[in-house]
């Protein structure tokens, strides 16, 4: 893990998780880890632990899916169990639009405003999950029920 000077986006994600009295349990790795399976590869953990946060589109907004890096979230099961219309995928112009955050590197705190959030059920099943901090190089650690509270995400199935 190199040391590295700490981006505003970073400390951005450090102020969110302390902010609600969590521990600022960033981590700077040397080597980028844009994806769920390059994370778990540097942390060591199983890829079901690791927490995407996957922006969508919905009705002109963002939707920000929070998954499970194992397995790709279902949009037609979400639209159904949303009651709402067709939900598709962002591009990573409107990704850096809503988020101020590239794709791969996105947070689930830390945007410029608040964004609608899902959390994947399926990540309850680990003790401790860990998601990007807003660069290609920094992920964090929470537990399930500490993600759910600082995102004020609604639990849904999302495959």
């Amino acid at each position: 893990m190199a040391h590295r000077n700490m981006a505003a986006p970073v400390a951005n994600v450090q102020r969110a998780l302390t902010a609600f009295g969590l521990q600022d349990t960033v981590r700077v790795f040397s080597t980028k880890v844009p994806t769920a399976a390059a994370a778990a590869t540097v942390l060591g953990c199983d890829v079901a632990a690791i927490t995407n946060s996957l922006v969508f589109t919905l009705d002109g907004g963002p939707l920000l899916i929070l998954a499970s890096g194992a397995a790709r979230v279902d949009t037609s099961l979400v639209a159904g169990r949303l009651g709402t219309g067709t939900i598709g995928r962002a591009s990573p112009e409107f990704v850096l639009e809503h988020t101020g955050q590239e794709v791969g590197g996105v947070a689930p705190v830390g945007h410029p405003a608040k964004i609608r959030t899902l959390l994947d059920e399926s990540l309850a099943a680990h003790p401790i999950l860990w998601a990007g901090a807003r660069d290609h190089h920094s992920m964090f650690s929470i537990t399930y029920d500490e993600l759910k509270l600082i995102t004020e995400a609604q639990e849904l199935r999302v495959r």
